[in-house]
């Protein structure tokens, strides 16, 4: 197709040799509402950790072609596969971590064998992840225990915490968060580790705000307290696995019991690909009716972004539904591709202001017009 791609900016940002996110934190109700998949679809996902590729299938997509620059990050989709191929719905639950369990090793080897030869060696030499369950094992979870262990005792005690959890109505949350959680010593220690400097080592990589303005924990402390009195913590499951470090039964979309048996009968219309989104709009000339493209242009420069964006018309169906993330930098359809795109506003905000994980400060939806 006219020579090799040109690489995705992202790709020199940061290493890619390691989980650096071993679950999606992005809520797949707000995803599969705003894309609308449909029976026969042919869908394109950042794969992440696998969780809203997974998705995708649950509302019978033909086809998703997951892919990921990152290697490690395929090994965790390749493993979720297999486990929702060979284990039942709870022991899933078990292996990811979202409930407690002293039989991961085994639940591993049981889905072991049919593996990649490249995931069975990585999960081989990392059996201590596996234990810990699967969905602890990255880079962003880790900055969350820390957070959990090492920065909410500090600040509230644990019955505090499960308080937190037990507000119901609106107004008592309200109350509760202004009154009872929200003082200066949360405030100080929240801004402190959602800085720019302490997500860049500890949780981010420091290159992915290269194109953010303003104050990186300013932004995020105000999308928590929406998370913490607009929407229900009871009913959070990124909110319960930040505190507590498990699910327990408030679980995200591809992990719900009702969305286990969709999944698994659709897992041979997954495809797994290690390339970047430009390396595969070069390489196919298939068309696509849905693109779930994550965060992935808070990345780039706005003329990185403006070029993938017309690459990405360019192998769409007509009517293809595009979703994506702002967390801190603005991206956004330019007046240029108006003929072209169509912002979905209406609906985006909507969703944006239901949206369980709760950190990004925009919803995009945009649907293609030629």
């Amino acid at each position: 197709m006219g020579g090799a791609a040109k690489p995705s900016e992202i790709s020199g940002k940061a290493s890619f040799d390691e989980i650096r996110y071993a679950q999606c934190w992005e809520d797949a109700d707000v995803l599969l509402q705003g894309l609308d998949v449909q029976p026969g679809d042919y869908c394109l996902s950042i794969a992440s950790a696998g969780d809203n590729s997974l998705s995708l299938l649950a509302r019978g997509a033909d086809k998703v072609v997951a892919l990921d620059l990152n290697a490690t990050q395929l090994h965790c989709v390749a493993l979720r596969r297999e486990a929702y191929r060979k284990l039942q719905h709870g022991e899933l639950l078990e292996l990811i971590g979202s409930r407690h369990s002293k039989r991961r090793m085994k639940l591993y080897e049981h889905c072991r064998t049919e593996l990649p030869k490249d995931a069975i060696e990585f999960w081989d030499a990392n059996l201590d992840l596996v234990k810990e369950g699967i969905g602890s094992a990255g880079k962003f979870e880790r900055y969350f225990k820390t957070f959990r262990e090492r920065v909410v005792p500090w600040v509230h005690s644990r019955p505090r915490v499960a308080e937190l959890f037990k507000q119901s109505s609106h107004d008592s949350r309200k109350s509760f968060y202004h009154d009872h959680w929200n003082t200066w010593r949360w405030r100080l220690l929240f801004k402190v580790f959602f800085s720019r400097f302490f997500m860049g080592r500890l949780g981010r990589d420091s290159r992915f705000f290269d194109y953010v303005k303003g104050s990186v924990a300013e932004r995020i402390f105000s999308r928590t307290e929406h998370a913490f009195t607009e929407l229900s913590p009871t009913a959070n499951p990124y909110l319960h696995w930040i505190f507590h470090g498990y699910h327990n039964e408030t679980l995200p979309f591809a992990l719900r019991e009702e969305n286990f048996e969709p999944i698994r009968s659709n897992l041979d219309k997954l495809e797994l690909r290690q390339m970047s989104v430009e390396e595969m709009l070069e390489e196919s000339s298939t068309k696509f009716d849905c693109f779930n493209l994550s965060d992935i242009f808070e990345y780039m420069s706005e003329a990185s972004y403006y070029a993938l964006l017309a690459k990405l018309i360019t192998r769409a169906q007509p009517g293809a539904r595009l979703a994506y993330w702002n967390m801190l930098a603005p991206r956004s359809r330019p007046k240029s591709m108006a003929a072209l795109l169509q912002p979905r506003e209406e609906l985006a905000e909507r969703l944006h202001r239901e949206d369980k994980a709760f950190f990004y400060s925009r919803f995009v939806l945009e649907k293609v017009t030629v």
